[in-house]
């Protein structure tokens, strides 16, 4: 029998509004460029991944950008404290470096070209008390931004306070200066906003709207930090960058684990490589999960239904909604 598809206001109202999962395909419905299979297939494809820089990738055995620039920045930085020569490695991270920074700028764009998507975005993120976004361009960040203006006495937060990740998380639930409700954002895989330095400490890189996307590769090209994101490679090479970040063992220990007992799911592909991802929200106690579909994908639905059941438990309720539904995402209602 065939999965019903919903529109979303059908099913929002009684039964959503606990949790939301995005993932890559929330962000292609915003702009098609970050459809792109990876950063780094990008960097090879557009002869940006010299052979010494292919090499290590190759000698990691991972397609993380981030990976591979920071232990080569830790080498650098290793290698000049201890006055020991070695441009070679210096050298190499600076390509590294500029491989990732053309890459994004390629790939990512500016505030402006996506601005009108915001408020819709904004109005669909509002009525969740918690949001994770699996993705780590600056769609949710900018998000958060346009809510400060806002006068609906509503606080939508990434839990950073003055820049660093505020450990006693939930504690930011409680609304505060006149606000009456609250949603915590979280990026379980990083972000670009997000930076680290040389002594691990993490933070988060401030800019307005218009310029934040330079304001992070000036910072990278400082040499004074490096990015934090998780963006390619197998479960458990994500899992193991994720352990060597503070905050995204937290997010990946604290929050992923204590969701709403109603989650949504949007734009996620289910792929093999993050259902790791799913087995920790296994911990929430989850009831009933959202599904949203491109179209009308019997083969996703299908898929998608066997991998909730089989992870969360085979009580739990499923339902699938169209992903262009009024009210659902970047579409107004």
């Amino acid at each position: 029998m065939p999965h019903r598809i919903f529109e979303w206001e059908e099913i929002a109202q009684h039964y959503y509004n606990g949790s939301l999962l995005l993932g890559n395909g929330a962000s292609i419905a915003v702009d098609g460029r970050f459809g792109y299979t990876s950063l780094i297939d990008h960097a090879r494809e557009h002869g940006l991944l010299i052979d010494d820089i292919h090499q290590l990738f190759e000698f990691f055995r991972t397609s993380d950008f981030e990976l591979v620039l920071r232990l080569v920045w830790q080498a650098s930085n290793v290698n000049r404290s201890l006055a020991i020569p070695d441009a070679r490695t210096h050298a190499a991270y600076v390509r590294v470096r500029e491989c990732l920074i053309h890459s994004v700028r390629d790939v990512h764009p500016e505030h402006q070209e996506i601005s009108e998507h915001i408020p819709a975005i904004y109005a669909f993120l509002k009525r969740f008390r918690t949001v994770a976004s699996l993705n780590y361009d600056l769609i949710l960040y900018w998000t958060i931004m346009y809510g400060i203006g806002v006068p609906d006495r509503h606080s939508l937060k990434d839990c950073f306070v003055n820049g660093q990740f505020y450990e006693d998380w939930r504690r930011l639930r409680d609304p505060i200066y006149g606000d009456t409700s609250t949603t915590l954002a979280f990026y379980p895989h990083g972000s670009l906003v997000l930076s680290r330095n040389n002594i691990e400490s993490e933070f988060k890189v401030t800019g307005n709207g218009n310029s934040l996307l330079e304001a992070i590769l000036q910072a990278w090209q400082s040499e004074s930090v490096v990015p934090l994101f998780v963006s390619e490679g197998t479960s458990q090479q994500k899992i193991n960058s994720i352990h060597s970040s503070s905050y995204l063992n937290t997010v990946y220990r604290e929050v992923l684990t204590s969701l709403e007992p109603s989650l949504v799911i949007y734009g996620w592909g289910f792929w093999e490589q993050d259902l790791y991802i799913l087995q920790r929200i296994s911990s929430s106690q989850i009831r009933q999960v959202a599904v949203s579909v491109y179209g009308n994908d019997q083969v996703y639905c299908n898929r998608v239904s066997h991998a909730i059941q089989s992870t969360l438990g085979a009580s739990v309720h499923v339902h699938f909604f169209r992903s262009n539904s009024p009210g659902a995402w970047n579409n107004a209602a």
